[in-house]
């Protein structure tokens, strides 16, 4: 087949993929990024291509895979039990992975057995790819050890420059990778959201009611881990302000997590439903009024795009992944990260206009609207045909972590928002 420069990478198709991911969490526990992989894995065996998984796993998982999974051994973190760490891919595990002769491997998380499989695929001479949908360097800040961060920066940039590419969920996050250096080869793999699930529809003032919120209560929700790192303490300290204040507001919380009796009893007035997932997350969501999102470690903002998607006013941090997602004062709000005054300010604002929260929910709602699964792993798809290519046109990266700020040698710079 003859090629242009711009469309090389498609002599290959969807059908011929043989995907190796590899996953620190990809259904125990339920949240953005486990959505997006079990999405992409349905997208790419819809298309005919070969997916195999390799994850921790558990007895009673929060959701049923998409795909074939096979467990990797794994002990519980200290502390945060409902989380795993691989360590390591016995015998039986290796040639499982090697009869399987994946063409290209994803790697979802740098935890242990990402370490392992980018190890494995420089050896075996297969391309590698990397999903980055966490920033573990901000998680520091939440149990002081913020002193830290420029350490574990410098050892996730060792981890994702031996990598081909490296994509990011949004063009912010992209960004803060570009300016970290992490990889010469940095591209955007976005979330999608189910318009058809996550709409206006699905709001419902009866069920409002069971929980004792009446039709015109304004409620402030918050949906996601109940855990230090997902900004519980920024969200806790605006309902306080707001409360000081005399706003007129009422608070609903979605999820479940460690530490959940610690948020009950910073905010002992707000309805706690617990974990929700389907139809029942949708409705808890559209049925809110503001959805408050002050997180720092997002990506990309999965639960900020669904609020948006059902109509719901968003007030949310200005950092990487919402601020991609939301523009300032159009479709939505974006606050200095930790400034709860102007949080508390912002969500004042709203409550006191229905015709604002109207105006700024149905613009939030034309935005998500451009976010659709198919299109985004179409173009991961695509992405992993041409890291392909020219892995075996031009070879791997260097086995050590490239130290000099510019693009190997060897290597032509590629930007592709895909």
């Amino acid at each position: 087949m003859m090629f242009s420069e711009t469309s090389w990478y498609f002599i290959m198709k969807i059908s011929d993929l043989r995907v190796a991911l590899l996953s620190g969490n990809y259904n125990y526990t339920l949240d953005g990024a486990n959505v997006t992989l079990n999405r992409l894995v349905g997208f790419l065996l819809s298309q005919g291509a070969a997916v195999r998984i390799y994850s921790p796993v558990v007895e009673t998982p929060a959701f049923a895979a998409t795909g074939d999974l096979i467990g990797v051994p794994a002990l519980p973190i200290p502390g945060r039990s409902d989380y795993r760490l691989a360590y390591g891919m016995g015998r039986n595990l290796k040639r499982d992975i090697a009869e399987f002769a994946p063409n290209i491997m994803h790697i979802s998380a740098p935890e242990g057995l990402g370490h392992w499989g980018l190890h494995y695929a420089r050896r075996h001479d297969i391309p590698v790819i990397a999903s980055v949908h966490t920033r573990f360097d901000t998680y520091l800040r939440y149990y002081k050890l913020g002193f830290m961060e420029p350490v574990l920066t410098g050892i996730l940039r060792r981890f994702y420059r031996r990598c081909d590419a490296i994509v990011a969920p949004s063009q912010s996050m992209k960004d803060v990778l570009v300016s970290q250096h992490m990889n010469d080869d940095t591209g955007i793999w976005s979330s999608g959201v189910d318009h058809d699930v996550f709409t206006p529809a699905a709001r419902c003032l009866e069920w409002r009611r069971s929980l004792g919120i009446a039709d015109d209560d304004v409620v402030v929700g918050f949906l996601g881990r109940l855990v230090l790192e997902k900004g519980i303490a920024v969200f806790c300290d605006t309902i306080v302000e707001l409360t000081r204040r005399n706003a007129k507001v009422r608070v609903l919380v979605v999820g479940e997590g460690p530490a959940d009796k610690w948020f009950a009893d910073r905010v002992p007035e707000a309805v706690f439903v617990g974990f929700l997932r389907g139809a029942d997350l949708s409705r808890a969501l559209a049925s809110m009024d503001i959805f408050l999102n002050p997180s720092v470690t997002e990506t990309f903002g999965m639960v900020t795009l669904e609020a948006m998607s059902c109509g719901v006013t968003v007030v949310g941090a200005d950092a990487s992944g919402t601020s991609s997602l939301i523009t300032d004062g159009v479709d939505g709000r974006l606050i200095a990260a930790g400034d709860v005054n102007a949080f508390a300010d912002a969500i004042q604002d709203y409550a006191a206009s229905p015709e604002k929260r109207a105006a700024t929910g149905a613009a939030g709602r034309l935005s998500a609207a451009k976010y659709g699964w198919d299109a985004v792993n179409g173009a991961l798809a695509a992405n992993y045909i041409r890291i392909i290519e020219r892995h075996h046109a031009i070879g791997p990266m260097p086995t050590k972590a490239v130290k000099r700020r510019g693009a190997h040698p060897d290597h032509r710079p590629v930007n592709r928002d895909q």
